[in-house]
């Protein structure tokens, strides 16, 4: 398994889910998400936890198909206020979801909404689901997000990946000649830099420095949140040439989740 390891993964979740509750201790559960329009605070810790139970049910039963989601993306589900009631539910999932990681190997094969069928992607995808959704949490209360630079590495791999499946790339003006994207991150002590390259099909990515048509320079977290589409990002990194290109590939990544 490419990255942090399986392990790391799976205890990396838990670790960041017991971050989130501490976060939360004293919240207004009613708060807006600035980060996610129309939801508030308690629709998001709802949010995560359905994820966590979602996995879980997903790599425990060894899914061959589409498993559903309405407990992941129904948030008229998630009216609850009571902070003791949604600190339960996390708990209670992250643990869930530890538990079937912990009974799988990383080539477990197993159902995704992506390329990569295994239990070693949902032990991946759900840390950075809930990475990227720790920093919502602390938009919303108003407090620093920090994350390990190992981990912003690998999240940064995992999402560059994601943007070049046929699903992302598809939009008409994506891909042509000379369309490249260059992201260096500039507090790593280790090279941290990324090519994602759309002058051919299929789109490629690549860890390298090379001029391209468009650069985009910050801190490891900002990048990764700016890839993301956090609001606030902009004016936290530099960004040189052809920015109607990074709008436009920023919009599509995120497409990846229509392979199945």
């Amino acid at each position: 398994m490419t990255g942090v390891g399986f392990e790391r993964y799976r205890d990396e979740l838990v670790a960041q889910t017991d971050a989130v509750r501490e976060m939360v201790r004293g919240a207004d559960p009613r708060a807006d998400v600035p980060s996610c329009p129309g939801w508030n605070l308690g629709q998001l810790l709802g949010h995560i936890g359905g994820d966590h139970h979602w996995a879980a049910e997903v790599v425990r039963t060894r899914a061959t198909g589409p498993v559903p989601d309405e407990i992941v993306n129904d948030l008229a589900r998630y009216r609850e206020t009571d902070l003791e009631t949604l600190d339960g539910w996390l708990a209670e999932g992250a643990a869930e979801l530890a538990d079937a990681l912990r009974d799988a190997e990383p080539e477990t094969p197993v159902w995704s909404p992506s390329e990569d069928h295994s239990a070693g992607f949902w032990a991946r995808r759900m840390l950075y689901e809930t990475v990227v959704h720790r920093a919502d949490v602390a938009l919303t209360i108003g407090t620093e997000f920090t994350l390990a630079a190992d981990l912003a590495v690998d999240a940064l791999d995992e999402w560059m990946g994601y943007s070049v499946y046929e699903e992302a790339t598809s939009e008409p003006g994506l891909i042509g000649p000379g369309r490249t994207l260059h992201f260096h991150a500039t507090d790593s002590d280790e090279p941290a830099e990324w090519v994602v390259d759309l002058s051919t099909e299929p789109a490629t990515w690549r860890r390298a420095h090379e001029k391209s048509a468009v650069a985009v320079r910050g801190a490891l977290t900002d990048l990764l949140l700016f890839v993301y589409r956090r609001p606030g990002l902009r004016d936290r990194v530099d960004v040189v040439g052809d920015e109607e290109l990074l709008d436009l590939w920023r919009e599509r990544a995120g497409f990846w989740l229509e392979a199945e």
